[in-house]
């Protein structure tokens, strides 16, 4: 029996996105309207809208829709934001950067995530969004953000990030040691940074972010 993904998505925002305190209208209407089940692997179609982190290509994973509807709340965009996405993966949180934002550029190490999240993005009439095939620790993006988001996890903050964004922006992102790492927002005022806590959760790291491993006798 095939899946009614309507139904489904409607599932996924009432019975997952909603419970986890995600209710900033424009952040669900932003998840109800891009299709899901367009962004994931055909062999995974049937589970787009499962509370499970979906595996993709290179060992890397789609995030939950909870995480994703935190995460996407947490940034608090306004219509006229300039965002910064490290991680395009299956170019889904993209899009719903895209509806919420003015200008979306993503930065993906893997060039077949790059070229097919293009195409889903086209195909989605999204045309806020540029997409570049770059690694976060060996790239500079020559200018600033009014927000940075990282859809994989890091050890430490990678401190650069500081730096491309602009005064008053976010910069949200995964960071500590698996299984127990935590969600934060960091709010730049002036040179420093303000934490805020937001939740903790488990993903895998970025490429070159994961803790160096402890040698001990």
């Amino acid at each position: 029996m095939s899946l009614n993904f309507e139904q489904a998505r409607a599932a996924m925002i009432e019975q997952q996105v909603r419970p986890w305190d995600v209710l900033d209208p424009r952040v669900l209407a932003a998840l109800v309207n891009v299709r899901r089940e367009d962004f994931v692997a055909p062999a995974h179609r049937q589970l787009a809208f499962a509370d499970l982190q979906l595996p993709l290509a290179h060992g890397e994973f789609m995030l939950k829709p909870v995480v994703e509807g935190r995460l996407l709340q947490a940034l608090a965009l306004a219509p006229g934001d300039e965002v910064l996405e490290i991680g395009t993966g299956s170019g889904f949180f993209t899009a719903c950067l895209a509806r919420l934002a003015r200008e979306v550029l993503s930065i993906d190490r893997h060039a077949d995530f790059v070229e097919a999240a293009r195409a889903r993005l086209s195909e989605a009439g999204l045309a806020n969004v540029r997409i570049e095939q770059a690694d976060l620790f060996d790239w500079q993006p020559g200018r600033q953000f009014d927000a940075i988001v990282l859809t994989g996890a890091v050890a430490t903050v990678p401190p650069m990030l500081a730096d491309w964004l602009r005064p008053g922006g976010r910069l949200v992102l995964v960071r500590g040691l698996s299984p127990v790492q935590d969600a934060v927002s960091l709010a730049r005022r002036g040179d420093a940074l303000l934490e805020e806590s937001l939740f903790e959760t488990d993903i895998p790291y970025l490429h070159g972010a994961a803790p160096v491993p402890r040698f001990t006798l």
